[in-house]
């Protein structure tokens, strides 16, 4: 690896809930990437400590489960040491709700049901402007990101609250310049999102949600997301690095 490259770690919970859009930003940069399979990983990680940005993706399982997937514990305490460190962390749904409870938030199953499918973000109650210029993009006028979550978080002591929905309020919160957690999924992709059709089949069965029905929607938003996320990756990476 050269001498002035920047190292990425990224914590997988499912191979096909990956970077996407986030992918190219990094690639620019000249970031080597790493992507450790956290349900198989040998804790502890010293990856996590050294490396120039963290980031933990999704998963279908709840922070709450660790007596089935022990290793949610040791991801909370890497993350732990890393948010102490004040080292430049991102968590994105899964990823979110860790860093939430890493913070001493609390996680827990949301009383509104389950989030899945293309919804425009809202600015904090007690805001009127985009609480930072970095998250803007994310709030334009019309855009729908995509959400898959059935869990929530308490928003930790100290954040910065950045977005919310009419279902949940806690969509995002950022802590000082080095952490950004986002409930939601601005890195999908259209085309990426053919494997979550595959792979969140039971649920979207369970749920009765047509796979048709989500597939007609990102026809509709993911090209505009795709942009506005590219823009959003730009401004957050120049902004923590």
């Amino acid at each position: 690896m050269p001498v002035n490259s920047l190292e990425a770690v990224v914590l997988s919970h499912l191979p096909f809930e990956d970077l996407g859009s986030l992918r190219p930003a990094l690639d620019e940069r000249g970031f080597t990437i790493h992507t450790i399979d956290v349900t198989t990983a040998q804790f502890p990680l010293p990856q996590t400590e050294r490396c120039d940005l963290l980031v933990v993706l999704g998963g279908p399982i709840g922070v709450y489960d660790s007596a089935g997937y022990p290793f949610l514990d040791r991801e909370i305490e890497a993350l732990r040491s890393r948010l102490a460190a004040h080292k430049p962390t991102l968590g994105i749904c899964l990823g979110a709700q860790l860093m939430a409870a890493a913070l001493g938030a609390r996680v827990y199953p949301g009383s509104n049901g389950a989030e899945i499918g293309w919804h425009p973000l809202l600015l904090p109650a007690s805001t009127l402007q985009p609480p930072t210029d970095w998250f803007a993009p994310l709030l334009a006028q019309n855009l729908h990101v995509f959400h898959w979550h059935g869990d929530t978080f308490d928003l930790p002591a100290g954040a910065h609250h950045l977005a919310r929905t009419q279902l949940y309020e806690n969509q995002a919160f950022s802590v000082g310049n080095y952490a950004l957690a986002l409930q939601f999924h601005p890195e999908v992709t259209e085309s990426g999102l053919e494997a979550w059709y595959v792979g969140h089949a039971c649920e979207l069965h369970q749920k009765s949600i047509p796979v048709t029905q989500l597939r007609a929607s990102a026809y509709t938003h993911a090209p505009a997301l795709f942009k506005a996320a590219s823009q959003f990756w730009n401004l957050w990476l120049d902004y923590i690095l």
